[in-house]
């Protein structure tokens, strides 16, 4: 017993000094360029504007799913424990997802410009812990969409796709868009005063003038917090 009261104090010693390490990275990981949410339900059309912002200013594009699958992708021994979690049918902990990150964000940092966290957060607590554990968003874009558009574009995008997936029913992806939904109306109210709502069934064009007045306006806020400190 006292064998194992010890082994479990261990554990959560390094498990805090996990935490704190990785708070000291991130407090001056990106404190002097933006860090920017991208919010929108699956077909509101938030990659193609991610790969605009991307091509134009330079940010670094950072997708919490597209992390995740490097990190199996590379054979390391957090790929494999995220591997066997997913291959259960588990859900890859809160924990794991801001730790990856996180450390791609200090990686990154020396040669970007801003950082794009697409898809994140999904929900209100993980918001809260982000800016926490990584930095504060200086700002979030809600690509808004109805949920019959987008429902019509995921349709068409699946009818178009060479594999076909069993959850690519009107059924299921109504479900999933009204769980984005409830889980969004909360990010939003909490932070409502970084967010920016769009109008997502504009021309792709029309939408990234908007994304642009907005992406400009940060920029400029974050050059006089930088000459501010000088």
């Amino acid at each position: 017993m006292l064998f194992m009261c010890h082994q479990m104090a261990m554990k959560k010693e390094a498990e805090q000094k996990l935490k704190a390490e990785e708070l000291r990275r991130a407090q001056g990981a990106a404190t002097d360029i933006p860090i920017i949410w991208i919010l929108g339900g699956p077909g509101c059309g938030k990659g193609t504007q991610c790969a605009k912002i991307v091509e134009k200013y330079g940010f670094t594009h950072l997708s919490s799913g597209d992390l995740l699958r490097n990190e199996v992708a590379s054979g390391s021994d957090k790929g494999r424990k995220l591997q066997a979690i997913m291959a259960s049918g588990g859900l890859v902990s809160n924990e794991e997802v801001l730790s990856l990150l996180n450390d791609a964000i200090v990686r990154s940092k020396g040669n970007s410009k801003g950082f794009l966290i697409d898809g994140y957060p999904r929900e209100k607590n993980q918001g809260v812990e982000f800016e926490i554990r990584v930095a504060p968003a200086d700002l979030a874009l809600y690509f808004d969409c109805s949920e019959e558009t987008m429902l019509k574009r995921i349709m068409a995008r699946a009818a178009a796709a060479a594999v076909q997936r069993a959850d690519d029913n009107e059924k299921t992806i109504r479900q999933r868009l009204k769980t984005f939904k409830n889980n969004t109306n909360d990010i939003l109210e909490l932070y409502n005063e970084k967010t920016l709502t769009i109008n997502a069934e504009r021309d792709v064009d029309d939408i990234f003038l908007e994304v642009c007045q907005a992406i400009d306006c940060v920029l400029k806020k974050k050059a006089k917090q930088v000459a501010a400190q000088c």
